[in-house]
C-alpha cells in the first residue's frame, strides 16, 4: 500500500516539475517581449501625440470645416466597437476584463436602441462573443502580441468605410492602456468621429499665439490627415494592448511558477513521510520476526 502510494506521489511530483519548466519558460519569454513593447510604445508616441496637436489646430483654425469630423450627431442609431485583446491566454485577467468591458458597454448601447456592429482583435474576443451569442462582423488574428502599423492600417480601413459611407455614426474602442509597467486600465475612448484631444504637455517655453495658415484648406487637410490620425489611434491601442498583455503573462505565469514549486515541495514532504512510515513499517515486521523465531528457540 505504501509502496503504491510512493509510485503515484512520485509521478505527481514529475508532472509538477515538467509544469514548472514550461510556466517558467513562458515567463522568461514573456520578461524578454516586455522591454521591446515598451520601447516601440516610446518610440510611436510622439508621431500620435504630433497627429494630435495638428489636428487640434486644424480644429480651431476652421471649426466649420473640422465640423464634420468632430461633431457628435444629436442620435446614434448604429455604432461600431472596436475589441482589442489577445490571440493567447495563459496572462491572468488581460482578456477577460477588457471582454467584460467590451461586453456591458454593447448592451448598455443596444438598451439606448444602438445598433452594435462588434470588430475584434485577437481570437480571445471573438470566442468570447460567439459563445453569448454575440455575431462579430469581421475578426483580426495572428498580430495581436507583435502588432505592426501595417496591421493597425487594415483595422482602421475595415471600421472607417461604414462610418464614411455613412451606416454608422460612432466607432469606439475597448483596450487596455499602458500607463507604467505596474498599472494597466481598460478603458473606453471614442475613435469616430474624432475626438478633440488634449494639447499635449511639453516642458517648452508656451510659444506667443499667432496666424496659422494651412496649405491646403482646413477642410481638405482634416480629410487627408483624418485615416493617418485613425491609424495612429488604433496603433498605439494595438502596441499598449500587446505591452500590456506580455506584463499580464509573465506575472501570471511567475505566479504559476511559484505555485508548482510550493506544490512539488508539499508532495516531496508527503512522499518522504510516507517513504518514513514504509520504513518502519518494515523495520516493526523484521523486529516482530526476530522476536518470534526467538520466542520459539
Amino acid at each position: 500500500m505504501a509502496g503504491g502510494q510512493e509510485r503515484i506521489l512520485r509521478r505527481r511530483i514529475k508532472s509538477v516539475q515538467a509544469t514548472r519548466k514550461i510556466t517558467k519558460a513562458m515567463e522568461l519569454i514573456a520578461a524578454s517581449q516586455i522591454a521591446k513593447s515598451q520601447a516601440r510604445i516610446t518610440a510611436n508616441r510622439p508621431y500620435r501625440d504630433g497627429m494630435r496637436r495638428i489636428i487640434v489646430e486644424a480644429a480651431l483654425g476652421d471649426p466649420a470645416a473640422a465640423k464634420k469630423l468632430l461633431t457628435m450627431p444629436e442620435k446614434v442609431d448604429s455604432a461600431i466597437v472596436l475589441v482589442v485583446t489577445g490571440d493567447r491566454g495563459l496572462s491572468g485577467a488581460y482578456n477577460s476584463s477588457v471582454m467584460r468591458r467590451a461586453e456591458r458597454l454593447v448592451n448598455s448601447l443596444r438598451i439606448e436602441g444602438t445598433d452594435v456592429r462588434l470588430y475584434a482583435v485577437g481570437k480571445k474576443a471573438t470566442a468570447f462573443f460567439r459563445f453569448r451569442g454575440m455575431r462579430v462582423e469581421e475578426n483580426f488574428i495572428g498580430f495581436a502580441d507583435r502588432p505592426s502599423f501595417a496591421d493597425a492600417r487594415t483595422v482602421a480601413a475595415t471600421i472607417a468605410a461604414p462610418f464614411i459611407d455613412g451606416e454608422v455614426q460612432q466607432v469606439l474602442l475597448v483596450s487596455t492602456n499602458f500607463l507604467s509597467a505596474g498599472t494597466q486600465t481598460v478603458g473606453t475612448r471614442q475613435l469616430l468621429p474624432l475626438a478633440m484631444p488634449e494639447p499635449v504637455l511639453t516642458n517648452e517655453p508656451e510659444k506667443s499665439k499667432g496666424y496659422t495658415e494651412f496649405e491646403p484648406e482646413v477642410a481638405d487637410l482634416l480629410f487627408f490627415l483624418a485615416p493617418r490620425a485613425l491609424e495612429s489611434e488604433i496603433f498605439s491601442a494595438l502596441l499598449e494592448g500587446a505591452a500590456s498583455f506580455h506584463i499580464s503573462q509573465q506575472r501570471a505565469m511567475a505566479a504559476a511558477t511559484d505555485n508548482a514549486d510550493e506544490l512539488g515541495q508539499t508532495l516531496s514532504r508527503i512522499m518522504n513521510r510516507a517513504r518514513q512510515d514504509s520504513i518502519t513499517t518494515e523495520i516493526m515486521e523484521i523486529v516482530g520476526g526476530a522476536e518470534a523465531l526467538r520466542s520459539g528457540k
